[in-house]
């Protein structure tokens, strides 16, 4: 049996906008431009014939598929899925100092140190490891076609996982707001047919992150 997986980004939230880091610590909602970007996603593909939806605990994925789960599809939520914990970074604007901080944890995991971390935060190892129990459940999962919305750095980590890549690879998958991935999983493997698919958001003509 094949089984096809749609990943989405959630909408945009005034955080993302503003440049403050969220990560698990900060449940925010969509902004306006985030709650056009689920309208949008939605229209595009209500009639895609999804099973089930599931998504991360936090606030912003449970609105970003909303308009699915108000038209009545199963939901479920996993923390498995959530945004990496930013520890001290979470709630901040990014600085000069903030950024010269993540950009040498990122470049850690690059170099394969997956349990580098920032002051109070998740590692890559730690992340991964709630992820790759999250494939493990989908991977069992009856259902053919399943709608996921996510986050962004647990994404790049997902989409590593799902297609067998090291954690190192992370920054080689792009992440737009509502950006889509679908992979088909067949003979115990998936493979991609959309890498960040924003082609749903271009009649709204909005910058994109």
């Amino acid at each position: 049996m094949s089984k096809h997986v749609y990943i989405v980004r959630h909408g945009q939230t005034e955080y993302n906008r503003l440049g403050i880091v969220q990560g698990s610590g900060v449940d925010s909602s969509l902004n306006d431009i985030g709650k056009m970007q689920a309208q949008a996603f939605h229209e595009h593909y209500q009639a895609a014939g999804f099973d089930t939806v599931l998504t991360s605990t936090l606030k912003r994925t449970h609105e970003t598929m909303s308009p699915f789960i108000e038209a009545g599809l199963p939901w479920e939520q996993f923390p498995e899925i959530n945004e990496i914990s930013w520890g001290m970074h979470e709630g901040q604007k990014s600085t000069p100092d903030m950024h010269v901080q993540y950009k040498e944890v990122t470049e850690a995991w690059e170099a394969g140190d997956f349990d580098a971390r920032l002051e109070g935060a998740e590692s890559a190892r730690e992340m991964g490891d709630r992820l790759s129990r999250f494939v493990d459940m989908l991977n069992q999962r009856p259902e053919e076609r399943i709608l996921i919305c996510s986050h962004g750095r647990s994404m790049r980590a997902l989409m590593c996982i799902l297609s067998g890549k090291s954690l190192r690879e992370m920054n080689t998958f792009k992440h737009h707001n509502t950006g889509l991935y679908q992979a088909a999983y067949e003979q115990q493997q998936y493979t991609f047919l959309l890498e960040n698919d924003i082609a749903h958001l271009e009649h709204l003509n909005i910058k994109q992150d």
